[in-house]
């Protein structure tokens, strides 16, 4: 189980980091986080902590680490959310994103 909770966080920061260099949307969602001068910073670290989870599946040391790193940054857009006003349903995604990350980051790998 905690296999798939690993590919599955390390498969959707990927995707996601990735979309950040790529979409359009994510340019707008960026601008509406004020954020838009970190969009290329927070893609990077993403996606190099997805990378990160895959390579603690052999390096456990290096999964924690990076279940950390996504979990502090989780709830760093937890914050962000809260600060723009953002609904709970707009919200909920970052606040599992941040248990899950928390979750592999503390039980270790």
């Amino acid at each position: 189980m905690k296999t798939a909770l690993i590919l599955f966080s390390a498969l959707s920061f990927i995707g996601y980091g990735s979309a950040c260099f790529f979409s359009s949307r994510m340019k707008q969602e960026f601008l509406r986080y004020c954020l838009a001068s970190q969009r290329m910073i927070v893609g990077a670290l993403q996606w190099v902590a997805g990378v990160g989870l895959l390579a603690g599946m052999s390096q456990p040391w290096m999964g924690q680490a990076a279940a950390g790193g996504l979990a502090l940054m989780m709830l760093i857009a937890v914050i962000v959310r809260i600060q723009i006003r953002d609904s709970l349903l707009q919200t909920i995604p970052a606040l599992f994103y941040l248990a899950l990350n928390a979750y592999l980051c503390l039980a270790g790998f």
